[in-house]
């Protein structure tokens, strides 16, 4: 599909993978600041009227008086400083690398024909529609009477994500689906703020410049979505970073991993934001071993199954025939792959000796978790994925 050259796509890759992490950190730094500064801020003190609370911060040598007015003060400053453009550039690169990672490069890192036979466009456009719809399906679950009811709600929420994971991962490759799962909740995130919270926010400032009472719904629809992005943010970082880690998205349930991560997440960043304004851990520690059976869940979903190779012998010979016929597109000191212009990670098949070098990693990557080749391009059998397990476990 894409006709541009491999080495401007590696650096438009890494150009646009470092914005979009910068504006990763704005956004997710700016939510945890606020989310913690709006539960650590103190009552039980004298306030003038119209305050909520205060807090009392200090950092970079210097003090902070906040305040936070329930409407706002009698004379509403027109200088506000707005907290948006962070989730924009957040979503604009995503975007931006979801193009040059995964659309232009579609038949290396989108489609697995194993899973399902697609053209390059056919994938992007089922991406791009998928990402589109799960916006609107959102949405209109929050603005439906099942958005009055918060544990409906996020029982929705929740179903929802599960559901695009099923269907992303039997549509893409691993990796694809993956990918595909972080951005379709960043996409529900960034619209939060895109579409509710910042119009509903200036819709209040107008009011208030106004001299007019606002509409408190305004500000309670806009808490809702806020709180929804306070706890998908744990999990969608993870599914961000999950390409570099073939026992994540090579997982045989890999749907079931994705509802563990997000309960996981999702009651990590409840026991996190809880302590940090000071709950007393007897009261919330129940959270820590329950995040711990998550993570013991999604262990034991990542776990491979160990093939008994003892009736098998691989010769040398035919090892190297294997990788050389397979991997050597890719990891060979000159490439001959129409993607891939340099062996990932310097990993180079020359040799017998190179092969017992890597025996770890091409267990890992081509016998267990078949996610090498990438998107299987070069039609590697499991009959000759079972010859390398054969071959790998004699060198024990």
């Amino acid at each position: 599909m894409s006709h541009i050259d491999p080495f401007l796509l590696d650096w438009l890759n890494l150009l646009i993978r470092w914005g979009h992490v910068i504006a990763g950190i704005s956004w997710i730094g700016t939510s945890f600041y606020f989310v913690g500064l709006d539960l650590s801020l103190r009552k039980d003190v004298p306030l003038p009227k119209g305050v909520a609370g205060e807090a009392w911060e200090v950092h970079g040598g210097g003090f902070y008086h906040i305040q936070k007015y329930l409407s706002a003060p009698d004379n509403l400053p027109p200088h506000l400083i707005w907290f948006k453009w962070e989730a924009y550039l957040t979503w604009i690169t995503g975007m931006c690398l979801l193009l040059v990672q995964y659309y232009l490069q579609a038949e290396t890192f989108l489609i697995d024909p194993s899973i399902l036979p697609l053209t390059p466009w056919q994938a992007v456009g089922i991406s791009l529609a998928s990402l589109a719809a799960g916006w609107f399906i959102y949405d209109g679950i929050c603005r439906s009477p099942i958005g009055k009811n918060t544990g409906l709600l996020a029982l929705c929420v929740f179903a929802l994500i599960v559901a695009a994971a099923y269907g992303f991962t039997h549509i893409f490759s691993g990796r694809g689906a993956f990918i595909h799962i972080g951005a379709f909740i960043g996409t529900i995130m960034a619209a939060n703020v895109f579409a509710v919270i910042v119009p509903n926010q200036a819709k209040i400032t107008a009011s208030l410049l106004k001299g007019e009472v606002p509409d408190p719904r305004y500000g309670i629809i806009g808490k809702q979505r806020s709180t929804h992005n306070t706890y998908l943010t744990l999990p969608v970082v993870l599914m961000m970073i999950s390409n570099h880690y073939a026992f994540i998205t090579g997982a045989p349930a890999a749907w079931a991993l994705v509802g563990l991560i997000v309960l996981g997440g999702g009651l990590s960043r409840w026991f996190l934001l809880r302590h940090e304004v000071g709950d007393d851990l007897g009261e919330i520690g129940w959270a820590v071993p329950m995040i711990g059976a998550f993570l013991a869940g999604a262990m034991m979903l990542t776990q491979p199954q160990i093939k008994n190779y003892s009736g098998m012998k691989t010769s040398d010979a035919e090892a190297l025939a294997i990788v050389t016929t397979r991997c050597t597109a890719c990891h060979s000191a000159t490439p001959t792959d129409d993607v891939i212009k340099q062996a990932p990670k310097g990993v180079i098949f020359a040799s017998v000796e190179d092969l017992k070098r890597y025996a770890g990693q091409i267990e890992a990557q081509a016998v267990r978790n078949q996610s090498m080749p990438l998107g299987n391009k070069t039609h590697m059998t499991q009959d000759e994925r079972d010859k390398l397990g054969a071959w790998i476990g004699g060198l024990k």
